[in-house]
């Protein structure tokens, strides 16, 4: 399916999609990896819950063919490489150490789904191996590896997506150019919201030996050394600062990177960020993040919010999760499912049309991997660049170090320091040896 047919299909079709489509452009000094007539030959990191979805979607393209996987449960390992057998009639390479995999001259591209603390190391292996990259959000699990991440891209001219698939969606088209053409007035705040279950972990639970067939050791990777926990583990070790930044890096990065992209995509970070909230509803569990977060981002000329309230399904405008843009003319509320339009008044009369409650497409992952396809044949941008995905990432992590420092923070991203000393310490991790944090 090329571009052109998604929009053909597209539930908004015929609305226009080209100023969402302008934003693409080439790295015109980079040659192409793969031509196009060969095959897009993938290896996989991370094999469980979401690096499964991806890859599913990428082999639903004919000329992509998964010929490597690698994992640090070699059970998962095994049953992800005996399925995949049955789906194509061939068993691709099985790795536990990633750096194997990337000696394979075969493989064209990487997919990192690994917890957020393991997202560095092998991104910027993969720069060096000539690899391009399609990388979970968000980017990486500090500020400092996004921005050895993001140089790394542009040092090795890799083509890179980054997996905030909300930028392939053509409703989400359709919302940027309704704020672009001031149907809504001027949009002065926006707010993103994310209630869920999940971000309030589980209840503690003792210590214990890992899993038979995990490499506990290498799942820590450079992160400190810590005795097992079934809590901290699979899916829920997001809720530990070591692996993962909670809803506000997990959903954080969606729904702000939603706010970012109607403020133009200019790569600037706010000019002051305050945090607060705590572990106000689950202190039993284990969990370091904060169940209960709101975080405001002051960007000098308008305003961005973000809260969310773990173990809850339910939020603003009836949605648990979402953004509101908030115009002088009228306010659109969005999430995956669905938006609309709600008009402001005067004198009870509306500032502008109404748009009623619109479905949304609802899987826009596979037309975002289709793009990253596109664009490593093509040498162009996909729709959720290195930098979008960078700008992301560090925004909601600016707001996590505003909470867990309780300042007001101020961020030079140009000399990469905050008007805090504490919240400085927390730029870039301590890698437990032998890890070493990446150098170019």
């Amino acid at each position: 399916m090329t571009r052109r047919d998604f929009g053909k299909i597209s539930t908004v079709a015929g609305l226009g999609l080209t100023w969402g489509m302008s934003r693409v452009h080439a790295y015109m000094d980079t040659p192409a990896g793969v031509s196009a007539n060969d095959k897009i030959q993938v290896g996989l990191i991370g094999c469980r819950s979401m690096g499964w979805t991806n890859l599913m979607d990428f082999i639903r393209n004919n000329e992509v063919e998964c010929v490597a996987l690698c994992d640090v449960d070699s059970n998962i390992l095994e049953e992800r490489a005996n399925e995949l057998a049955a789906k194509s009639g061939k068993k691709p390479a099985v790795f536990v150490d990633y750096r194997k995999m990337m000696e394979l001259k075969e493989v064209d591209v990487v997919i990192i789904a690994t917890p957020d603390h393991w997202h560095c190391l092998p991104f910027v292996d993969a720069c060096k191996a000539g690899k391009d990259i399609y990388v979970e959000k968000p980017l990486a699990n500090s500020i400092a590896e996004c921005d050895v991440m993001l140089q790394a891209a542009k040092k090795y001219g890799r083509i890179v997506a980054v997996g905030q698939q909300q930028r392939s969606g053509a409703e989400w088209l359709k919302i940027m150019e309704l704020i672009k053409s001031g149907t809504v007035g001027e949009v002065k705040r926006i707010n993103c919201w994310g209630n869920f279950k999940y971000g309030a972990g589980r209840p503690r639970v003792a210590n214990s030996s890992p899993p038979p067939g995990v490499d506990y050791d290498r799942w820590l990777g450079p992160a400190s050394e810590r005795p097992f926990n079934a809590n901290r583990f699979h899916g829920f070790w997001r809720m530990n600062w070591a692996y993962g930044g909670g809803l506000a890096t997990d959903w954080g990065v969606h729904l702000l990177d939603m706010a970012l992209w109607a403020k133009g995509d200019t790569g600037q970070f706010p000019q002051t960020v305050v945090a607060s909230g705590g572990i106000l509803r689950f202190p039993d569990h284990e969990i370091q993040t904060p169940d209960t977060l709101n975080v405001t981002f002051n960007y000098g000329d308008w305003l961005l919010s973000w809260e969310h309230n773990c173990g809850l399904e339910s939020g603003p405008w009836n949605r648990n999760y979402g953004v509101s843009f908030v115009g002088t003319k009228g306010t659109i509320i969005a999430n995956r499912e669905s938006w609309e339009l709600v008009p402001e008044r005067k004198n009870n009369e509306p500032l502008t049309a109404a748009i009623p409650l619109q479905a949304n497409q609802q899987n826009v992952h596979q037309p975002h991997v289709r793009h990253f396809l596109d664009a490593v044949r093509s040498r162009k941008q996909p729709e959720c660049s290195i930098e979008i995905g960078h700008t992301a990432a560090v925004t909601a992590h600016l707001g996590n170090l505003a909470y867990r420092t309780g300042a007001v923070l101020s961020y030079d991203s140009v000399q990469q320091t905050f008007n805090n000393p504490e919240a400085d310490k927390l730029i870039k991790p301590d890698y437990r040896q032998p890890y070493v944090f990446p150098t170019l």
